[in-house]
Formats: structure tokens, sequence, C-alpha cells
């Protein structure tokens, strides 16, 4: 405290801190501003587009330790939630978002419900369905003529229909939910954001109905049974739980696996490793999402005062967990900036950490090494038909990736 001040207090009569969140300028490396931000300490202030002061964490062991402290809280109905984007506000605004959005206990009631059907056991079962729709989008792509744009041409298509089929999503549907998904998730008016809200929301609740008049085995039909008809989930709750699963689960897959292509090409070498030793496999996975941290932050609010990496969070400060600056921390990661697929990165944060670790971090990790396994062993002459600096970017506010990445081979 200076004059009986909070630290973000301070921050703001002072040197403005710089805006968050940020944009990269390469779409494998994080924003240039954040290796500037290190040289300030763990836990730095940060400024929202609405003004709002918050502390961005960028330190490896800080971001873990809170990501696992409970005085930090999810709970976006606090009036004191951190909101990122104007575009996040929108959807905010609009509702409430189970799991993600909640803290102990109702978070962890849901979760229990989901983790069977996340469980490596239960990705196991689904390698061979995986492994199926990898290969027939690869035979459709491969019978057109490069150069063809590899998101739209299959890390979308797969990543989307894999969720789709795990969730229940019937395939004359699953085109549709994509296009409607990714206005949701890039559309760069609130007005995209507020309508694909309601045409996803009208969708699944037309859904939801036609499962309860004929049910399946998927995982949107267990929770109709267990969650819905038992009455302890509303109707609108289990629709807004299942078009984050969907939306979440397709979007930051397509992202991962088009980013991992991109950065392979882009660094021949370990191309080289990763195509020639099948067992160094997975653990070239874990080392590309240490690198990409495509998912770079993750929004909480104090709810008490916490003292930490030399600084003191208040409560009710807004505090935002980078996973991509932690995981490039070269306290916990030797040569951070370079891709080194021989490395040991299990103890990243690209899932998070904590009670609110991502569910579908395994169908990730396997989707992921499928893809990436088959296409670069099925094209082994593909390269990229365009430079890096033509790409278009995704902004800083959402999951990181490319709109497009032309290929050919």
């Amino acid at each position: 405290m200076i004059d009986g001040r909070s630290p973000l207090e301070t921050a703001r009569a002072s040197l403005a801190p710089p805006p968050f969140p940020m944009d990269r300028t390469c779409p494998y490396h994080p924003p240039t501003q954040y290796r500037s931000l290190r040289d300030q300490g763990p836990l730095v202030p940060v400024t929202l587009h609405d003004g709002r002061i918050v502390w961005l964490v960028i330190g490896h062991a800080e971001v873990r330790a809170l990501f696992a402290d409970r005085r930090l809280s999810s709970n976006q109905q606090n009036p004191d939630f951190p909101v990122p984007t104007a575009r996040e506000e929108e959807v905010l605004r609009e509702v409430h978002a189970p799991l993600i959005g909640d803290d102990p206990p109702e978070h962890n009631v849901i979760r229990r419900k989901l983790i069977p059907a996340s469980s490596l056991r239960a990705t196991a079962r689904l390698r061979p369905t995986i492994q199926r729709i990898v290969d027939e989008h690869l035979d459709r792509m491969v019978t057109g003529r490069p150069p063809v744009d590899l998101v739209t041409a299959f890390t979308l298509p797969v990543s989307s229909v894999v969720i789709c089929e795990l969730l229940g999503v019937p395939v004359d549907d699953q085109t549709e939910f994509t296009e409607r998904s990714a206005r949701l998730i890039r559309g760069p008016e609130r007005s995209d954001v507020t309508t694909a809200w309601h045409a996803l929301a009208e969708y699944l609740d037309a859904l939801v109905a036609k499962k309860e008049a004929v049910p399946g085995n998927a995982v949107l039909d267990e929770l109709i049974a267990t969650e819905l008809h038992e009455g302890a989930m509303s109707r609108r709750d289990l629709i807004t739980l299942a078009m984050l699963l969907l939306v979440a689960g397709h979007e930051t897959t397509s992202n991962m696996i088009a980013l991992s292509t991109l950065t392979l090409l882009e660094h021949r070498d370990q191309l080289a490793r990763f195509t020639t030793d099948e067992a160094a496999v997975p653990g070239a996975v874990e080392e590309l999402l240490r690198f990409l941290s495509i998912a770079d932050w993750n929004p909480r609010v104090a709810t008490a005062d916490i003292e930490i990496g030399g600084r003191l969070i208040r409560r009710g400060d807004g505090v935002f967990l980078s996973n991509t600056a932690a995981n490039r921390d070269p306290v916990a990661f030797a040569n951070p900036d370079v891709l080194d697929v021989c490395r040991s990165a299990r103890q990243h944060v690209a899932f998070g950490f904590g009670i609110h670790q991502c569910l579908g971090q395994n169908l990730a990790r396997a989707e992921i090494e499928i893809a990436l396994s088959t296409l670069f062993a099925r094209l082994p002459a593909l390269r990229l038909a365009a430079t890096v600096d033509s790409l278009t970017l995704h902004d800083g506010g959402g999951i990181q990736g490319v709109e497009e990445l032309p290929v050919t081979w």
C-alpha cells in the first residue's frame, strides 16, 4: 500500500499499464510485449478494454499456484469478474456459463458427471473413430487440386466431426453447427455474437427435444437422462453446457492442429524428429502444446487478499492467468522460446491447472497426435503455400490461430 492505495490504484495513478489482451505478431510466438513485461516480475498490471486495471500473471510457478488457490473465483456472475473484451461482455450479458463459470460445489457436481466420457479409457475407445475421420477428410483433401486451405479442408471439419459425434450432433447438422460456432467465437461485432449464440441455443433446444423423444448413447443423451430429467440442471443450463462443450471442443483443437502443422513446417529439424520416431509423438505433442499455448489466459476475481510473487492481490481485483507466458517462463523451461520436440514438457499449463483443468485434454491430445501423424505420413512433401507474414492471425481476445493456412504438396 502507498498512501492507503492498493497496488492497482497506484498503477492507475502512474504510467498507464499496457492494454490487454495483446495480439500476436507471429502465429507461434507470444505477443512481443510479454518479454518486456517479464522484467517487471511474475505479476504485472494491465488495462482492459473498459479501462479497468487488472493483474496479469506470467510466472509459471505463480500461475500454477493461483490456479489452485480457492481465493480466486471463476464465478462470472460476480460483479467484479473481469471481462477482457466487449465481445465476451456481450456473451456474459446473455448467459451464465455452467462449469467454466462456476466455483465449487456447483462446478464439482457438473465436472464429475463429465469425467467418465473424458477419461483416458474413453478416449482410447475413440481413437479408431478419430483415425477414421482423419483418413476420410484427408482422402477428400488430396483429391482436390493444391493449394488448399488446411483449416477449412482438414483441421476444422475433423475436430468438429469428432466432438459432434461424441456429443451426439447428427451428421447432417454438423456443417451448419460449425459455421454458427465460428461466428460465435470470432464474430467481429457484438451483434454477430448475439445472433450466433441465439441460433445455436435454438438448434440445441430442438436437438434436446429430439433426443428426449428418441434417446441415443452420446454424451448429450447421458446429460439429458442424468441431469435434466432428474432435475439437477435446468434446460437452459443444459443447452448452454452443451454449447460450450461443442464450441470449445472443436475450435481449440482445430486451431492447435493447424498451428502445430505450421510450426513443424517452419521448424524442419523438429519435423524430421517428429516423423521418424513414432514413440516420440506423444512427447512432441506436449512440447507443441507448451510452445503454442493457444488458450492464452484465464480470468479470475479475488475473493480475499493474496500475497504472491512480491505483489498483493486485493479482494475484488481482476486476475488473468496467462498459460502462454507461463509456458515460456525461463525459470520453468530452459530456452523456452526454442521448439524442442524431445523436451520433457509435461509441466506445461496449456490445459490450465487445478480444478478447472480442461476436461477435454485427453481427447485433444489424441486428436492432435492422430491428425499430425497421419497428415505428415500421407503427405511427406507438405509445405506452406504462403509466407508466414501473409497469414491472418486471430486477435488476442480469443483462441489463438490463423484464419487460413494455405498448403501444397
